[in-house]
């Protein structure tokens, strides 16, 4: 589980308005009062995460909770003025505590909630469960991927399973009653991602009960359960699945076809709604973690789109390429030399790059994680609309491993000289390797063990890219052409989506950035832009945070010369979890502090 959001009203904005931080200029507590502050801290803290599991069933299953194995979310509007007000009354507790009070990890517990508090509220205004979708999953194929991550046993297993089925109808009408709240404010998703919503939605509506992801647990019943039980629990299953969830489904598409397309909005970018700009703005705040504006995150994106370009054409210099860049792309789009011919062959590569990585790991970090992943497919009724890769979270609890998922559909448009930089973005030492270290954490409070800031976990995967290179990971000139497109990707990723959705750029002279400056393929190209368009902000995470973390280590080296040790520095950058950049900055620096007064 990711720390959720709070849902704080506006009212309760004005408690974190004034920052507590002032109080370390005015009191210094004592002994004790240092004592009161972290016990009233640990208080909220527990309170804080229990509510979030009291709202998150799906959540509180995953951390054994075997009631809540029984119920889906509620999302009606009672239930959600409930939670608001729960929040402002955290967010005043809060309030109270003077951070001079803290010392040592109270001091980061603090700084960290603190963080997620003041973030929230300033996103309190955008009432996101009017669109509770992206381009290429939301509501109706979420609950496939929590699926994966349960464990079934025994008989109550299922039939707890069973019993959340059973609550999918109310599940989908409440988002139905959301949305049709969104088309009365004019707040819908661009008309642009609704060809693709509707097919995900119609593959879940039509697939035979029995193949329907929904239903996996009924066909892989527990074999060392008896063979009668196995039977009943199959045969109850799938009449769950006929008679209610797929009922559900048709109920969805039809609302989707026939009452959302029509009114979904003409134009694709945020700020062509009423206060869109605003939001916008908060967005580029929230993702980044900075205090940053779109327009100094769209100059950035120009100046590094500058950068990457040049370093590609060193590389077709080098590789002695008798043609324009345009040629050269069209090149690496088209010559069969770069595809698979199959998708277990791409799957194959896939899985070995990553074991080569993981021979790698011991030589540039100390701490390695004990969960293990896997390297799977995306899942069929999800590929074509779906992104490159992506990588599935695990849960030790729940015995799952996490997975470095590979998109397999659409052959000639997923090459290999990009599968080296996907793969350490994804896998290790990406994604897997700092979520599963973050989740590992000892003796903090479980929402450090979740919380993901985009910009500190997007922008590790990207510097994981970049650490590739010293790893030895691009064995020649394409795979590292393959690893700076990725890079351009992301710095194309500033440009278009501040361009779309707060200087009003078509779709059109976004995509551009990415036709004319790397070599992905046109169908990733579609598809990575519908993804810019259904969610604003997200986009910028990857190339500020990747920026601040590359900064952060030429500091350290220069600062630390010959004390400097690379293993020593990842450590200091992940063992303490995800953070916000700003503490991050903070946490380095006290780091290279550190090392600088160890006798050698």
């Amino acid at each position: 589980m990711i720390f959720r959001a709070l849902f704080i009203p506006a009212a309760a904005i004005l408690l974190t308005a004034a920052s507590p931080l002032a109080y370390s200029d005015t009191v210094a507590p004592d002994r004790a009062g240092r004592s009161e502050y972290s016990a009233a801290l640990a208080t909220l803290i527990a309170d804080i995460e229990a509510a979030e599991l009291r709202a998150d069933p799906l959540a509180a299953a995953l951390e054994g909770d075997k009631d809540a194995a029984r119920r889906l979310p509620d999302l009606s509007p009672a239930f959600m003025q409930k939670r608001a007000k729960e929040n402002a009354v955290f967010a005043a507790r809060f309030a109270a505590l003077p951070r001079a009070g803290f010392t040592g990890e109270d001091r980061l517990n603090y700084d960290l909630l603190g963080y997620i508090i003041d973030r929230n509220a300033l996103i309190s205004g955008v009432d996101e469960s009017r669109i509770p979708f992206k381009n290429d999953s939301g509501f109706f194929s979420n609950l496939s991927y929590t699926v994966r991550l349960t464990r079934f046993e025994g008989p109550d297993d299922y039939a707890a399973y069973t019993d959340r089925l059973s609550q999918l109808p109310r599940f989908f009408n409440q988002h139905i009653d959301n949305m049709k709240r969104g088309i009365k404010d004019g707040y819908t998703a661009p008309a642009e991602i609704m060809p693709g919503i509707i097919t995900a939605v119609e593959n879940l509506a039509a697939i035979a009960p029995e193949d329907h992801p929904l239903a996996a647990p009924f066909m892989t019943v527990n074999p060392d359960l008896p063979d009668a039980l196995r039977a009943e629990i199959k045969q109850k299953g799938l009449a769950m699945v006929d008679g209610t969830v797929m009922p559900a489904y048709r109920n969805l598409l039809n609302f989707m076809e026939t009452e959302y397309a029509p009114k979904a909005r003409p134009d694709i970018g945020l700020s062509s709604v009423k206060g869109g700009a605003a939001q916008y703005e908060a967005l580029t705040k929230y993702f980044t973690t900075l205090d940053i504006t779109p327009d100094e995150v769209h100059a950035i994106g120009e100046r590094e789109v500058a950068r990457i370009r040049a370093r590609m054409d060193g590389i077709i210099k080098e590789l002695k390429f008798d043609g324009t860049f345009k040629e050269f792309l069209d090149f690496l789009r088209t010559d069969p030399q770069f595809y698979a011919t199959s998708r277990e062959d791409l799957l194959k590569e896939a899985a070995y790059i990553a074991k080569t990585v993981d021979g790698k790991m011991p030589e540039y970090f100390r701490t390695l994680p004990r969960l293990s992943y896997g390297v799977i497919p995306v899942p069929a009724e999800l590929e074509k609309n779906y992104t490159t890769g992506r990588y599935f979270g695990g849960n030790a609890k729940q015995g799952k491993a996490g997975n470095y998922v590979v998109n397999t559909y659409n052959l000639p448009n997923r090459p290999l000289y990009n599968l080296p930089a996907l793969t350490l973005h994804e896998g290790v030492p990406g994604h897997h390797h700092q979520i599963s270290l973050a989740g590992e954490q000892k003796n903090v409070p479980k929402f450090r063990r979740d919380l993901y800031p985009h910009a500190f976990g997007e922008g590790w995967g990207l510097y994981a890219e970049k650490l590739g290179e010293e790893m030895g990971i691009y064995k020649t000139p394409y795979d590292q052409f393959g690893r700076l497109t990725y890079e351009m990707w992301r710095a194309c990723r500033l440009v278009m989506d501040t361009g779309m959705h707060y200087k009003g750029w078509s779709r059109e002279r976004a995509e551009s950035c990415l036709y004319e400056n790397s070599a992905l393929a046109p169908h990733n190209i579609r598809t990575e832009t519908d993804r810019y368009i259904s969610w604003p902000g997200q986009a910028l995470a990857y190339k500020i945070g990747e920026l601040k973390i590359v900064e952060l280590r030429a500091r350290a080296q220069t600062a630390l010369g010959d004390k400097f040790d690379v293993r020593d520095f990842h450590d200091a950058v992940l063992v303490n979890g995800a953070v916000p950049l700003g503490i991050l900055e903070a946490r380095i620096d006290d780091w290279i502090a550190e090392t600088k007064s160890k006798k050698p």
